[in-house]
This record gives C-alpha cells, structure tokens and sequence, in this order.
C-alpha cells in the first residue's frame, strides 16, 4: 500500500551533481575533466557555431543559389476529388475559411485554388480565387457553381 513514509523517486530520476576539482581520486580532480590548457578549458573558451579552426567554414565554401520572395502568396491547392472524399454531405457552400476548418487548406494559406483532378458528384457552391477551366466545367455539370473572388 502507498505511503508517504514509503515513497521513492523513480528510479533513474535524480542523480547527484558532478563535483569537480576535489582531488585526484575523484576523477574529476584538478582539470575538473576538461584536460590540460586550451581554449576549451578557459572559462568563456567556446568557438562559434559552424567555426572550422580557421579553416573556410562549409557555409562559406558552398555557392549560394536563389533567393527568398518576401512578396510570395501561400496558395491552398485543393483538387475535385478532395472536395468529393474529405467534404461532409451537409456542407454545401465552400470558402477558404471552410477549407482550413476540415483541414484541406493550411492555416497560413491566403488564396484558394481549385483544380480539376478527380471527379464531383454532388452540387456544391464554391468561392475561390482561381479555378481551372476543368474543374469549373465538372462543378458546373454536377449542379454547383463557382464564385473566383478578387486578388487583395
């Protein structure tokens, strides 16, 4: 049964603290483990990351290609037969906001886009900003419609 005058640490959990630099015995004696003079054993004593010894580091000796594009717009793709799989029947308009709820969109997605892979079945109302001309001509055909929304 538990007690209090029973209870333990689990096993493993605490451990006693390095004491460093008390004596030769302890194997941790008067380098305190950090051998004999250099940088390392300095207090402070660390180089940089990604420093090579002097040498020309990695970073600097591969080429460097392309660039980020600060003004990029996240797009969520979405294709037909997602929205005929992963959609609930009782969903009938669909927007951006909607897409990130059931989880087709990513969250930090700006603009929707529809494309026409796959194949719908049912009619659905659908708000993007861009959809591909099969996959309008197949929401068109299954009873549904499509709103493109403007760039902002």
């Amino acid at each position: 049964m538990l007690k209090l005058n029973n209870l333990k640490p689990q096993a493993g959990s605490n451990t006693q603290r390095k004491r460093l630099g008390r004596g030769s015995g302890s194997g941790l004696g008067p380098t305190a483990g950090k051998g004999d003079k250099g940088q390392l054993q300095r207090s402070g004593g660390s180089s940089r990351a990604g420093f090579e010894g002097g040498q020309t580091p990695l970073y600097r000796r591969l080429p460097k290609r392309g660039f980020t594009n600060i003004h990029a717009r996240n797009h969520a793709v979405v294709n037909l037969a997602d929205l005929e799989t992963k959609v609930p029947a009782d969903v009938k308009e669909l927007d951006l906001k909607v897409m990130k709820e059931l989880g087709l969109a990513k969250k930090v997605s700006e603009r929707l886009v529809i494309l026409g892979n796959g194949s719908i079945t049912r009619s659905l109302k659908i708000k993007a900003h861009r959809v591909s001309e099969s996959a309008a001509k197949k929401i068109t055909a299954a009873g549904g419609s499509v709103e493109i929304l403007n760039f902002q």
